[in-house]
């Protein structure tokens, strides 16, 4: 399978995830290619069996250098995808202590759906997709443990 897969970390957080997957599906065989989306023609995309795109949550969206790629990005009818998001490890309000509720935690967690939808808009077919969280309330890492048992089920979730 020939795995095409952008991303758009800040911080290095989605890099991180998205070598270790690279890693992974080499392993099993799988051609696989990764890339900024800086370093990408969204209008000049290869051809892949697969298309992965990971982006950081950004005030609950996916970082605007991403949406603007999924915006532009050029795929073939019925291409398939898979997502990863990185998200901030919910905290507690520093003024309550309390937890945010299921409700608010989605509020801020719309990066998947809001990718999803732009890329079914192309008629693309999503086939997986993945949280992975980063420890704290800001972006900058590190990745909560166990991260790389998630990115392993999703690989396997995969193909």
């Amino acid at each position: 399978m020939k795995v095409e897969i952008y991303h758009a970390s800040k911080f290095g957080n989605g890099e991180k995830v998205v070598a270790y997957l690279q890693g992974l599906l080499t392993a099993k065989g799988h051609q696989v290619n990764f890339r900024h989306v800086r370093d990408a023609k969204p209008k000049e995309m290869p051809s892949a069996d697969l298309y992965i795109f990971c982006a950081p949550t950004r005030l609950g969206k996916p970082i605007g250098k991403m949406r603007r790629f999924l915006k532009k990005a050029q795929l073939p009818q019925g291409a398939k995808y898979a997502l990863i998001a990185t998200h901030g490890q919910p905290v507690p309000d520093k003024k309550t202590g309390k937890m945010p509720t299921q409700e608010e935690i989605e509020k801020y967690q719309q990066n998947l759906p809001i990718m999803e939808g732009l890329l079914n808009e192309k008629g693309a077919v999503k086939v997986a997709d993945l949280k992975v969280y980063v420890n704290g309330a800001t972006m900058k890492g590190p990745l909560l443990e166990g991260w790389e048992k998630d990115v392993e089920a999703f690989a396997a979730r995969l193909g």
